[in-house]
């Protein structure tokens, strides 16, 4: 395997939404660059990055995956990522190893919600953008009124920075070939060959078209560049070695997004991707130095933890923001942006090379865990299967296998020249169910198994109710969870069941309340005596629970304030009304009275006990419910449908935007009402619609639907007790 400098590499993210083709787009990319004998097939199995078995099941990605290519002298390394809506944080974290991305956009559709999502991710880190229109050998695709109103459509969205660069050939032999408007030459193919066209004349039926396409490129490529304005204006165009140079340049700069055509079940235009990736896709040298967090010489000797509390370091030392190059030169810093279990090579850590060379037996330092790691086998991922190389330049991706601690997120490197790269920030998961073993045998693996599951996918939470004991499971929603339960059985040969996600409810006052509280028990010998007076007021959803201490003239003793504030807590976590946790409320001890030889801090933890059930009853007890922050995306035709399937779900719409591939939807639900929305958007809107939520805030339960939860859950506890 050669071994490629920064010059020669190209990263690029593969993104946007489901069935766009994205893997089929790789595959045929691959096979162009006859680093495949065969063009896989995501339908049996065969696509290079989509080898999960769940993945294969459901024909779909549901995690990032790497592939490269070995094209004209350069190595193009490709991340496959998600497009369900669910998944999508796969494709925000694909984002931080790349330095462009490809955003493949279904020609019978146009832009959708995923590839808007996508494309706003990439905008927040500045990475250059690059669309390819896949599938245009498709019929419903086969329209130019239709292409050019797209173009409009994502100029409208996007700006007028999106500009074609090459235009597809169509005839009567449909999609067969493009035309490059940087060097004004059609390039011919065969569909369903080889990947490889043929240069030629560019047809009459689109020569007009091409003309007034390539002198759209140029003004556009030339604004902001007075030489380059200057020399159009003298020569009425720019030479095109110039024109190549500046719009290289001008998608580094994210100034123009160009626009290609492709198709990638029948291999066209693959070969001329690729040379384009090549010429014109940032190279990671190319890319400004990366900011990271770093400990680095200086007179001062302390900084500040992240509590905000001073902390001392060595003197001579202090933690600042460094910018470290993409070179060679500089010393050695690995990020691990994703990690994947094998079940022969073990935990598999996929790392971007940010500076440095690292090279086979090298061991690093783990800066996250401070622990040393000794990286024995460098290999680059042709999606499952590792090529062993000997050493990694700065830039490029590469993977190792059988890291002790090392996870996802994690910076390792050079011992003495510490950073830290900021990781990507996930969305918190928006379903949780309960989950059970089938067996003994099942709930002895369920634990391990999860844990290895959570160090692939960084949305899964797995963890114990404190109120009710249940192992729970939580993601971002019902297909997501399905798919941990199948991967548990496929791949860890671990059974469970799922029962009905339950709705994270608590509870809270709206009203002010005084109370005493006395625990007083005589028995033989010392006695029991704790007595203490609270005042409950509310707070603003999301304050927590707030104990003040207004004790003056010792009437409760200091040793024992520490347990009424522990009685406090223990009975908030009760619950009152149907055994939620109580939140977003202040509590004030301010008198209460002691016994020299019968207080004890039980007697005043029972005493708070009893005083924060009397001021429950007193303080206008409610109910609160999480409430989601939901947008749905869907055709214009259901919109109507989709707002009155809100209304009926207690949901308030935000707002509304129509334009490219449908309708979007901003709404606000209670999450009692979202837990089975998935499978009822499917149905409402034929399979055309999706949606993406995320936990918002807590607001009240009217009363009506707060009467029925309470009944409901009151005969739970009624028939758990009789069991």
């Amino acid at each position: 395997m050669k071994i490629y400098s920064g010059n020669d590499i190209r990263n690029v993210a593969v993104v946007g939404h489901s069935h766009s083709g994205k893997t089929t787009l790789i595959s045929a990319l691959l096979y162009a660059a006859r680093m495949t004998p065969a063009k896989g097939r995501v339908e049996d199995g065969s696509a290079v990055t989509a080898y999960d078995e769940e993945e294969v099941a459901r024909r779909t990605t549901m995690a990032n995956a790497v592939a490269f290519v070995e094209w004209s002298g350069v190595k193009i390394n490709l991340v496959d990522t998600p497009g369900f809506h669910m998944f999508v944080h796969e494709a925000r974290a694909a984002m931080l190893p790349v330095e462009a991305a490809l955003i493949v956009v279904n020609a019978q559709i146009g832009v959708e919600a995923v590839t808007d999502r996508v494309w706003k991710y990439a905008a927040e880190v500045n990475l250059p953008r690059i669309l390819v229109i896949n599938q245009i050998d498709h019929p419903k695709a086969d329209s130019r009124i239709g292409r050019q109103r797209m173009i409009e459509l994502m100029q409208e969205k996007w700006g007028r920075q999106v500009v074609p660069v090459q235009l597809p050939i169509v005839d009567q032999h449909g999609f067969h070939g493009v035309v490059d408007l940087v060097t004004m030459k059609a390039f011919l193919y065969e569909p369903d060959g080889d990947g490889h066209g043929e240069a030629g004349k560019i047809p009459e039926s689109v020569a007009a078209d091409a003309k007034l396409a390539h002198e759209a490129l140029v003004e556009l490529v030339a604004e902001g560049k007075d030489e380059l304005m200057e020399e159009f204006f003298r020569e009425g165009t720019i030479p095109e070695h110039h024109l190549i140079a500046a719009l290289h340049e001008a998608i580094r700069e994210d100034r123009i997004f160009p626009v290609l055509y492709a198709s990638g079940l029948r291999n066209v235009g693959t070969d001329h991707l690729l040379d384009f990736l090549k010429v014109y896709a940032p190279a990671p040298v190319e890319r400004e130095p990366v900011a990271a967090g770093g400990i680095v010489t200086s007179p001062a000797t302390s900084s500040h933890a992240d509590n905000g509390e001073a902390k001392i370091l060595p003197e001579g030392l202090q933690e600042e923001i460094v910018m470290r190059k993409v070179e060679d030169a500089e010393p050695v810093a690995l990020y691990i942006y994703k990690t994947m279990t094998d079940p022969f090579a073990g935990r598999i850590s996929f790392f971007k090379v940010v500076s440095g060379m690292v090279r086979t037996d090298t061991t690093v330092q783990n800066y996250t865990r401070q622990e040393p790691e000794r990286m024995a086998h460098l290999s680059i991922m042709q999606g499952r299967k590792a090529v062993e190389v000997a050493e990694l330049h700065a830039g490029d991706l590469g993977a190792v296998a059988k890291l002790r601690v090392t996870l996802t997120g994690d910076t390792l490197g050079d011992k003495a020249n510490e950073i830290f790269i900021e990781p990507v920030s996930m969305p918190e998961p928006a379903m949780t169910y309960a989950i059970e073993p089938k067996t003994r045998g099942d709930e002895d693996k369920l634990g391990p198994a999860l844990h290895k599951l959570m160090e692939e996918d960084q949305m899964i939470r797995f963890f114990r109710d404190p109120q009710t004991n249940e192992f729970l499971v939580a993601g971002a929603g019902q297909p997501h969870i399905e798919a941990i339960v199948s991967r548990l059985k496929r791949r860890y040969h671990t059974e469970v069941t799922l029962k009905a996600p339950k709705v994270p409810y608590r509870e809270t006052i709206r009203g002010h309340a005084e109370a005493q509280g006395r625990h007083k028990k005589q028995t033989g010998g010392h006695g029991q005596f704790g007595d203490c007076k609270i005042r409950m007021e509310p707070l603003a959803r999301g304050t927590g629970i707030v104990f003040v201490n207004d004790i003056f003239g010792g009437s409760i003793p200091r040793q024992y304030v520490p347990a009424v504030e522990k009685g406090i807590h223990e009975s908030a976590a009760r619950g009152y009304l149907a055994g939620y946790p109580v939140v977003d409320f202040k509590v004030s001890l301010f008198d209460g009275s002691y016994h020299d030889v019968d207080s004890s801090e039980m007697s005043f933890k029972l005493a708070a006990r009893a005083a924060f059930r009397k001021c429950m009853e007193l303080a206008k007890p409610a109910l609160l419910e999480p409430v989601m922050r939901v947008e749905i995306e869907a055709p214009d035709e259901f919109a109507g449908a989709l707002i009155g399937d809100l209304n009926s779900r207690r949901g308030r719409v935000q707002g509304m935007e129509s334009g490219g591939a449908g309708t979007l939807v901003r709404a606000e639900v209670p999450m009692a009402e979202m837990l089975s929305y998935g499978t009822t958007l499917i149905s409402m809107t034929q399979g055309r619609g999706s949606f993406h939520m995320e936990m918002d805030h807590y607001e009240v339960v009217p009363q009506l639907v707060a009467e029925k939860i309470l009944a409901t859950a009151k005969k739970m506890v009624h028939d758990e007790a009789e069991e």
